[in-house]
């Protein structure tokens, strides 16, 4: 299972070393009544929690293991505008010209939101403003360009072109060709953020309980989630477990939970490299990202320590020899740091849409459903749970702008799905090398 495969890997996640947990809330161990049951601690469930307990319901929420366990607590940190380059694509088939236009403006007020919710309720994360697309040869450029245009052009989003003559003064690295700097998107510390959420949601009276795992759920008028000491009685379900709904997919959600496919990720950061070193790799320190289909991202935290991401799994279980590979990835980027250590690597599974367009949606009237965040979860899933929150409160126009897009499953079933992304993958790596 995949809670189980990554125990041994997020023990030694950066991002858990460098903050301090609150105390573990208990176990759901009786039965509840709530206005609304919220099924995952991760940025959509606690944002949607929030902002239903702001509008006076009475919210229960439900985690399985611990707030910011899943991707929430252990992504690359890089909050961004837009859905991706795949996920604007389906978006842009799917829907009218308006509506695309109203997906973008929503991306942008998640964005926005986030840096509400970080003033408003004081969380500590380490946000930064700013983040570079980078192309790693003129092949890329333009592609990245036609992208720029199509951002500036149709949704009027301000952006700034980096030619191959000036890329030089941006990042400290011989690798990339050119790129785009967006001031608005950038990047913060991930669990410090998602732990804030939780705080500021249990103080506008959300009732969290961790370690406790929804197996069930009865449908019906007042639907009924079950977990194995408790239940909670409600009007409305919102399930925001991603692929960790697929752990108990056949008895939880299995009519969505074959629509997402669990994808590793996997960082490394380095030993403290002092204030002046860690400012001559990027200027200003933006967070970045090259625009490979199978991707590196880094960014400089603020103890100076450079973070670096590359790839995806497919298979479900770690890499070997997972350190050595991201660190000669790293190295490929930035030699100059072939002196430092590396004391920290972890990773953990996201969740992507056939299309990489987010996937939201109603199993029945009173059950939501958010998930498919395809790598651009941080903004994205804090917006998803106010719109869910507005649906529940009976604005569901901008919910159901999303809900309208079509996801197709991943075929033939975990079994098979797996092995033939596997060797998708390895296509692609071989793609972005020649």
């Amino acid at each position: 299972m995949l809670l189980q495969k990554e125990l041994g890997v997020i023990e030694n996640s950066y991002y858990e070393a460098s903050t301090t947990r609150p105390p573990v809330t208990r176990p759901l161990d009786e039965t509840v009544q709530a206005d609304v049951c919220v099924v995952g601690g991760g940025y959509a469930g606690l944002s949607a929690a929030l902002e239903l307990a702001m509008r006076g319901y009475a919210v229960v929420l439900l985690e399985a293991q611990r707030i910011g366990w899943g991707a929430s607590g252990r992504n690359g940190g890089q909050a961004i505008v837009g859905f991706g380059s795949d996920g604007e694509l389906a978006i842009q088939k799917q829907l009218p010209r308006e509506d695309a236009k109203k997906a973008w403006a929503i991306s942008e007020e998640g964005l926005e939101l986030m840096r509400q919710r970080i003033e408003t309720h004081a969380i500590a994360c380490e946000w930064r403003a700013g983040y570079l697309s980078l192309a790693v040869k003129p092949s890329r450029t333009k592609t990245l360009r036609q992208w720029m245009d199509h951002a500036s052009e149709l949704h009027d989003y301000p952006l700034e072109w980096i030619p191959p003559s000036d890329i030089g003064e941006w990042v400290s690295s011989t690798r990339f060709h050119s790129g785009v700097f967006d001031a608005r998107s950038g990047h913060l510390h991930p669990l410090k953020y998602c732990l804030g959420l939780a705080t500021a949601a249990q103080a506008a009276g959300v009732r969290i309980h961790e370690n406790s795992v929804a197996y069930l759920i009865e449908q019906g008028d007042r639907p009924l989630v079950k977990t194995s000491q408790g239940m909670v009685h409600c009007s409305f379900v919102i399930l925001a477990g991603n692929v960790y709904l697929a752990e108990y997919g056949d008895t939880l959600a299995p009519s969505i939970s074959t629509r997402i496919m669990p994808v590793g990720t996997y960082m490394i950061a380095t030993e403290p490299m002092g204030k002046e070193r860690a400012d001559a790799l990027l200027r200003d320190r933006p967070a970045a990202s090259d625009t490979n289909f199978v991707l590196d991202y880094f960014r400089v935290s603020e103890d100076h320590r450079l973070l670096f991401g590359t790839g995806d799994s497919y298979s479900a279980s770690t890499p070997r020899n997972l350190v050595g590979k991201i660190r000669g990835s790293m190295l490929k980027v930035f030699p100059q740091l072939s002196d430092l250590d590396v004391p920290f690597a972890w990773g953990g599974f996201a969740d992507i849409t056939m299309n990489r367009s987010p996937d939201f949606g109603r199993m029945t009237a009173n059950i939501y459903y958010l998930q498919g965040f395809s790598g651009h979860g941080l903004v994205m899933s804090g917006m998803a749970g106010k719109l869910a929150a507005e649906a529940v409160a009976g604005q569901a126009e901008r919910f159901d702008l999303f809900s309208q897009l079509s996801h197709r499953r991943f075929p033939g079933g975990a079994s098979f799905r797996t092995p033939a992304l596997v060797l998708g993958m390895l296509y692609f790596r071989l793609r972005d090398l020649l």
